[in-house]
């Protein structure tokens, strides 16, 4: 029974990230001034420190990903950690093998942090009751990213100095988006004021319960908007019929020149990636070096989730 109690223990006092609602200010705030201190470090000739040195790190990945997946694995080895990143399409799991069953697999393995992305909400919080180490969320379902908010907060401070007071116009698929939801909850305890903007069908019931505006005429949404945060059409999570057509969703809700004529003249363009050009972002807004943000992201993911990394890895 002592034995019992004292396993219960360590989970409880195990240090999780597993969405933005979890965290506090002050965490989010040390993340953040944490992030800033690695962003030098990238940009130096050499790039690896031994902060989580002798430390195991295990990106399990039950979708598809490019940029989540390689910031993560890049973020620990430059961190100095043992990184093993698990093929779904070849493991035990595509055999029948469920995720509890992995998880007490893995945790047989002794790792320090367990960086997870599922397509069910809630997988990451049920393999932190498994297992005896820290777990990151890399995106569960339609449920949160965390750190894809906290590079996305990165990215706006590291540009405009702050988030607090800001505009920012979320737009797109809100319903189906983690992205949407761990920002919305994220730029509201810094301060941000939100729009979000989209096809009727695709805003969740209620959304103003969030403390947003909703809109479903996107040149009202992004009047006098300081970012313009555009979201990737979530297909595959679609059930049915929620738009007429690419083209139809692109002629109303697509960031187009004209439509952003309604943001302000600085306006910065945001999107999480991957882009689906000429249905959610016209291409040369895409890549206009002044005002897209976009690769800036991808740099400071990588930051951000060292950050991450240190912060919530297994103290021994």
């Amino acid at each position: 029974m002592a034995i019992i109690r004292k396993l219960q223990a360590v989970k409880t006092e195990q240090d999780h990230l597993l969405g933005i609602q979890d965290l506090s200010f002050s965490k989010v705030t040390s993340i953040l001034d944490q992030a800033k201190t690695f962003i030098t470090l990238n940009k130096s000739a050499s790039k690896k420190t031994d902060i989580l040195r002798g430390k195991t790190q295990i990106n399990l990945f039950f979708e598809p990903s490019t940029r989540t997946q390689s910031s993560f694995e890049l973020a620990g080895k430059r961190l100095g950690a043992d990184v093993m990143s698990m093929n779904i399409v070849n493991s035990a799991i595509k055999k029948g093998e469920t995720l509890i069953d992995t998880a007490m697999t893995l945790n047989a393995m002794h790792p320090d942090i367990i960086v997870i992305r599922h397509q069910d909400s809630g997988a990451p919080n049920l393999l932190s009751q498994k297992v005896n180490c820290s777990v990151i969320n890399a995106g569960d379902g339609s449920r949160e990213h965390p750190t894809q908010a906290l590079l996305d907060a990165l990215t706006i401070i590291n540009r405009k100095g702050k988030v607090e007071g800001l505009k920012i116009a979320i737009c797109g698929d809100i319903l189906h988006s983690r992205v949407a939801r761990s920002n919305i909850y994220l730029m509201n305890m810094l301060g941000a004021k939100i729009n979000v903007v989209g096809p009727k069908t695709l805003l969740p019931h209620s959304i103003e319960r969030l403390d947003v505006k909703a809109f479903t005429d996107m040149k009202k949404g992004l009047d006098n908007c300081d970012i313009v945060m555009m979201l990737r059409l979530q297909n595959e999570r679609m059930h049915g019929s929620f738009l007429p057509s690419p083209r139809e969703y692109y002629e109303y809700f697509g960031l187009t020149p004209d439509k952003l004529k309604m943001a302000k003249k600085n306006a910065l363009i945001m999107h999480p990636g991957p882009m689906n050009r000429g249905v959610e972002i016209d291409t040369n807004l895409a890549d206009d070096i002044n005002r897209s943000v976009i690769r800036e992201q991808v740099e400071l993911g990588v930051a951000v989730r060292m950050a991450c990394l240190k912060i919530f890895c297994k103290k021994t």
